[in-house]
């Protein structure tokens, strides 16, 4: 297996296996299109059949067919009960089912070209070679671990209802969290409690959840053939009976249009305005228990204040940022981390020139033991500065993918420093540690803002 090795060396697989990771982690996020998606198929099944190829050298054909049937099974429904058996035991698995990803199958006859010709090496050390292709195989495994789309909910705060015309009765028993209908006589309401995507969430804010808002209705809409839309422009005035409390509510085709009023015990608990579906003006919500009144303040669907009263009196009140604020607010942190960056580069020159031309004496063990230990730091300090700047992830794999990534690019800068640069003073290994890591925050902020801006 060791001789096998070489192929996760290669130029097509490391290829492969760079657009897999940086789609799931990045492009899907910032894109969430078709070619995302098939990117990931097509990527995905060349590493997978070439990797266990290199492991099982005497198997390959049973891998290759193995693999094919594996991917036909997954992409059809056959496979959902033991996704959900996975995915409410184990970890989130999430996967669509897309006839036309079939056609990524063409990747193995490509895979096995490649495995019959040999690969072509870049690396000529021995050891060098060797230990980077364990390295490569451990992150292949964790692609393989991380490429499944796990699937992320979207709750709303306000009351969301769609019009339809349906001549077909509700089904009562059909309730459940995501959904409930409402039928009037030809006129179906369904209330959207919840919905799941695999698109991740930009930002935990209004403007994220009013993008998926826009086109709630023509969701809905194709996944049932029976029902339509009512034509736009057409008023419909309704009053739903929600459990404990009654909805007034207002219609201009599907969508929400105009004056919402919720009541409870004949008392009004929830009023407001919705404009095509969306929050809009300021909405009241009244304690009955208790004379506290919260008021929200909406601008083009978007939060901007939040105020709670006791009585007449005002308790607190609360400015709430709008994508533009935050947009603007990540430009002024890319700003500070540059010459932050600038600042570190400026204290690394002054010491090259104090001291030149000695230098920084270290044992060849300890120069070793540097390069390998400081991508760590180098994580730590961009975590914490990641915390700071409250622009980080608690998705494991995100970070583990991060820690990878970080390793990889860092390690051989630390090489250069300390083999061809040479350190200086005793608190330049520090100082590389920090300017590697403020070069990675940029890196994330800028991504940061680009997806914002983007979505």
């Amino acid at each position: 297996m060791r001789g096998q090795l070489r192929y996760l060396l290669s130029f097509p697989f490391l290829v492969c296996l760079l657009l897999l990771i940086v789609n799931d982690f990045f492009l899907k996020t910032a894109f969430h299109n078709v070619l995302t998606g098939k990117l990931s198929d097509f990527c995905g099944l060349f590493i997978f059949a070439v990797f266990w190829s290199v492991v099982f050298p005497r198997y390959r054909l049973w891998v290759f067919v193995s693999t094919a049937l594996l991917f036909i099974y997954w992409k059809s429904a056959h496979a959902s009960p033991v996704i959900g058996l996975v995915s409410d035991y184990v970890f989130k698995i999430n996967r669509t089912i897309d006839p036309t990803d079939l056609i990524a199958l063409s990747m193995l006859l490509l895979a096995w070209r490649f495995l019959e010709n040999g690969p072509v090496f870049f690396i000529t050390n021995s050891l060098v070679r060797q230990l980077s292709a364990f390295f490569i195989a451990l992150v292949t495994v964790f692609s393989f671990c991380a490429t499944s789309q796990q699937r992320y909910v979207q709750s709303f705060d306000q009351p969301q209802y769609l019009l339809f015309k349906s001549d077909a009765p509700a089904d009562s028993g059909a309730n459940t969290k995501p959904f409930e209908y409402y039928q009037f006589d030809s006129l179906l309401v369904v209330k959207v409690n919840e919905l799941y995507t695999t698109r991740r969430p930009v930002a935990d804010d209004d403007y994220d959840k009013n993008v998926t808002l826009k086109d709630l209705d023509r969701e809905i809409l194709a996944g049932n053939p029976a029902i339509s839309l009512p034509a736009p422009g057409k008023i419909t005035s309704l009053t739903i009976n929600a459990g404990q409390e009654q909805h007034a509510v207002r219609f201009n085709g599907g969508r929400l249009d105009g004056k919402f009023i919720s009541t409870r015990a004949g008392k009004v608990v929830i009023e407001g305005f919705y404009k095509k579906g969306i929050p809009d003006s300021t909405w009241t919500f009244r304690d009955i228990t208790s004379k506290e009144i919260t008021k929200q303040t909406f601008i083009n669907g978007e939060r901007t204040e939040v105020k709670r009263f006791e009585g007449t009196k005002l308790l607190s009140a609360e400015t709430i940022n709008t994508r533009a604020d935050r947009k603007l607010h990540k430009a002024v942190q890319i700003g500070l981390l540059v010459l932050c960056m600038a600042a570190t580069i400026f204290l690394l020159i002054r010491n090259y020139r104090k001291t030149f031309p000695a230098r920084l004496e270290l044992r060849p063990i300890g120069k070793w033991l540097l390069c390998l230990v400081s991508p760590f730091v180098i994580w730590l300090l961009y975590f914490g500065i990641g915390v700071l700047l409250n622009d980080f992830t608690a998705d494991i794999f995100e970070t583990m993918a991060t820690i990878m990534f970080m390793f990889s690019v860092t390690c051989p800068l630390m090489f250069v420093a300390v083999f061809w640069i040479r350190l200086r003073q005793p608190v330049d290994p520090l100082l590389y540690c920090l300017l590697f890591a403020l070069a990675g925050s940029i890196w994330a902020a800028f991504r940061t803002l680009t997806v914002l801006s983007i979505n």
